[in-house]
């Protein structure tokens, strides 16, 4: 191949050349129309206007109630991958070098999804009845990550 027989991706465009003489195509009024305030200089729409025209965001009915906000999101980790794992004790730090949890800083919760033979001490936010069951049958044991309590201040009335 040379270099005269490469081309361009049709994503780099050139720009539009606006105000350059009639036998460009976009001179003149550049493109703008007449009159009116889209043709003035600083003109611009805010998102969702549509011209005087009821907002497709207004128009649209809303219902129910949405809680996503306080939502607690946890990863989810089954003891069949534990059992996979060749450490004696499972926490954050061991499920994240493992590539089981995305992020260290997420909350873990061990689900009962397998079979497990050997005794492990798994340390993590929360566990399904029977994940904690099937761990402590074969001979280990489940600690739960204590939460951290948030001490509310009440403001004095000055």
């Amino acid at each position: 191949m040379e270099t005269y027989q490469i081309k361009r991706p049709e994503s780099a465009k050139d720009r539009k050349r606006v105000g350059r003489g009639p036998s460009s195509g976009h001179g003149k009024t550049s493109c703008r129309g007449q009159k009116g305030q889209g043709s003035r200089s600083g003109f611009s729409v805010t998102p969702g206007f549509e011209g005087g025209q009821m907002p497709f965001q207004r128009r649209v009915p809303k219902r129910g109630f949405n809680n996503s906000v306080f939502a607690v999101d946890y990863e989810l980790v089954n003891v069949l991958q534990l059992a996979k794992l060749s450490a004696e004790t499972v926490n954050k730090e061991v499920l994240f070098k493992a590539g089981l949890i995305k992020f260290i800083d997420s909350k873990v919760k061990i689900l009962g999804n397998g079979e497990i033979t050997k005794a492990i001490k798994v340390i993590a936010d929360k566990f399904s009845e029977t994940a904690s069951s099937k761990i402590t049958k074969a001979g280990g044991t489940v600690e739960v990550v204590a939460k951290k309590e948030v001490k509310k201040i009440k403001q004095e009335k000055i």
